[in-house]
């Protein structure tokens, strides 16, 4: 009889329970006018994130505090400019705060607006020399930024409370190390990623 070696074991839910615990949600940015084919990879992944969201949520702990990138006001004001600059998350934020979760301040406005001013000009120069000057006045100021959103976690995700960040790929947002972060990754997260891919050859 053969024996199994080296078997994993998926670690139990019930350790998470007590700490603190963060849901990071990838932010998707999509011009208005895309590919149909493209739209409806979109449309399934951020019905996939609900989804995930909620069976986590049913594992985990409910959501209590909600983050999301570019708001630097929260309540039913932050709540207001979600809706206009991104309507597929309000639809799950609104949802949750239905619920009884609060949408949290989370970035410094003048750290945003400054490290996204770098980051179009990098868009833009010519030079080499620009670039390496332009691309250290971006790192510093998205680390000042990343740093504040981290932060702002630390304060305000009480003992015990779930949290979801909402937030692009690439942040560089380095959490609190007493909270435990859960990436929400549906399948059709894979499938966005491979169209860009394949539209690149």
């Amino acid at each position: 009889m053969s024996e199994v070696l080296g078997k994993i074991e998926k670690p139990a839910t019930d350790q998470y329970r007590a700490g603190r615990k963060l849901y990071l949600v990838p932010l998707l940015y999509v011009p208005k006018e895309v590919p149909e084919d493209f739209q409806q990879k979109v449309n399934s992944y951020w019905q996939q994130v609900e989804q995930q969201l909620n069976s986590l949520e049913s594992k985990m702990g409910a959501i209590k505090k909600i983050y999301h990138e570019s708001l630097a006001v929260g309540g039913d004001t932050g709540l207001s400019l979600i809706q206009k600059f991104h309507e597929k998350s309000y639809q799950i934020i609104k949802e949750k705060c239905d619920r009884g979760a609060s949408l949290q301040a989370t970035e410094d406005m003048e750290l945003f607006t400054e490290a996204m001013d770098w980051g179009n000009c990098l868009q833009v120069v010519m030079s080499q020399k620009t670039f390496d000057t332009i691309s250290k006045f971006y790192r510093e100021a998205s680390e000042k930024r990343f740093a504040h959103i981290s932060r702002q976690i630390e304060q305000t995700l009480g003992e015990g409370e779930t949290g979801a960040l909402f937030i692009r790929e690439d942040h560089g947002v380095q959490f609190p190390p007493d909270v435990h972060v859960f990436y929400v990754s549906p399948p059709a997260l894979d499938d966005i990623h491979r169209w860009f891919r394949e539209q690149l050859k």
